[in-house]
């Protein structure tokens, strides 16, 4: 199976600590042209289990669409949508177990309507999982400015009725949150 490696984020430290397993339905809301979360994930999750390719960006689909044929991950279901807006997402509400945010909620300018979605998507007790960038590395990364405070994330999710759960040091150049839904 292919993957687009550990260097920079260890998708396998979060799943440890959420207790990733089989038959669990999970999305990558803004999942990205790598499927950096969607393939390690859809291979514990394994065929019993669902994980959505969430993205706005319809070429990024095609190219993640293209792995998993080619990796035989008939797990995978990319999805269009626009994950900033409330209920525009077409899964069933509060039927997954797991939402992924990974290198995004510094993208969007509503990340208030992203969180929202997630809770909307997430059952009882699931879990919301924020990794972004904690500095740069070179060229990679956001600006300074666009670098989302940990805390700022933290009080926006406990407005949505999240739980902080726990914080996961993934790799020296970002940080994870995990957050349960109330």
């Amino acid at each position: 199976m292919s993957h687009s490696g550990t260097a920079l984020v260890d998708p396998y430290k979060i799943f440890d600590k959420i207790l990733l397993s089989e038959g669990m339905r999970v999305a990558d809301l803004g999942c990205g042209r790598t499927g950096h979360f969607v393939f390690p994930a859809a291979q514990i999750v394994g065929a019993k289990g669902i994980v959505y390719a969430v993205d706005v960006i319809k070429d990024v689909l095609e190219s993640v669409r293209s792995m998993a044929r080619g990796e035989g991950c008939d797990n995978v279901q990319t999805i269009w949508s626009d994950i900033e807006r409330l209920g525009k997402t077409p899964i069933a509400e509060s039927s997954l177990d797991v939402c992924f945010f990974v290198n995004v909620l510094f993208q969007l300018k509503d990340k208030t309507g992203a969180v929202k979605e997630a809770s909307r998507l997430l059952k009882k007790d699931g879990f919301m999982v924020v990794v972004d960038w904690a500095k740069k590395l070179g060229f990679l990364g956001p600006s300074p400015e666009l670098m989302l405070n940990p805390e700022k994330i933290s009080a926006l999710a406990a407005q949505e009725n999240f739980k902080f759960i726990d914080r996961v040091v993934v790799g020296d150049y970002h940080y994870s949150l995990i957050f349960q839904k109330n």
